[in-house]
């Protein structure tokens, strides 16, 4: 019985020893971890957004219930998870970064950042996570695909298999026409979310 009780206090110890350097471990890196975010969301940003000098929260998207937006619009598995208002520099609103998740990726979700002019133009998108099929679906993260959504101004795009042949159409990726689905879905999404956020004119 002794022998029970004391193999007991020892898996115990080691337990909680564990357990507590688990937590420090988390409590030294987590600051280090949400820095580096930080920095990609904010190298994110200028990459959709490269004539803006500063981005802001916009305040209206409080008023604008993205999920509510999404969900009538026909995206269920889409969300909006930020707005940011680009500034120049003379602080006038030149259009809006959005972060966009999309659950609908063949390896899980993928997010991105948006960037989109005041008049609907898609500046062109940036890929925050994603965790899709190396050489197939991982290829949504390559500037040959991203490219195809700059400097369009649509309603929303599509994709095909047999070739673009206008503003509205993107090449799907071969082999991978989920993760290509997922990654238009969300572009939709953000359009979808941006001609709600600006109707009425937000400034």
């Amino acid at each position: 019985m002794n022998e029970i009780v004391k193999n007991t206090l020892i898996m115990t110890a080691i337990t909680l020893a564990s357990g507590l350097c688990l937590g420090y471990v988390y409590d030294i890196t987590k600051a280090p971890i949400a820095e580096q975010k930080e920095k990609a969301k904010q190298a994110a940003n200028m990459e959709v957004f490269q004539g803006a000098s500063s981005f802001e929260e916009e305040p209206s998207a409080a008023e604008k219930d993205s999920r509510t937006i999404l969900d009538e619009a026909g995206y269920p598995e889409q969300e909006i998870t930020e707005v940011l208002a680009a500034k120049d520099e003379g602080g006038n609103t030149l259009g809006y970064v959005l972060s966009v998740t999309t659950h609908e990726g063949y390896g899980g979700d993928i997010s991105f950042s948006m960037g989109v002019q005041n008049d609907g133009t898609v500046n062109g998108i940036s890929i925050l996570s994603i965790s899709e099929t190396a050489g197939l679906g991982m290829k949504a993260d390559t500037d040959e695909f991203k490219s195809q959504f700059a400097g369009k101004n649509v309603p929303l795009f599509t994709y095909t298999k047999t070739g673009a042949s206008s503003d509205s159409e993107i090449d799907a990726i071969s082999g991978a026409t989920v993760t290509t689905n997922a990654v238009v879905n969300g572009v939709d999404a953000g359009l979808a979310y941006f001609q709600a956020l600006t109707e009425g004119g937000v400034q």
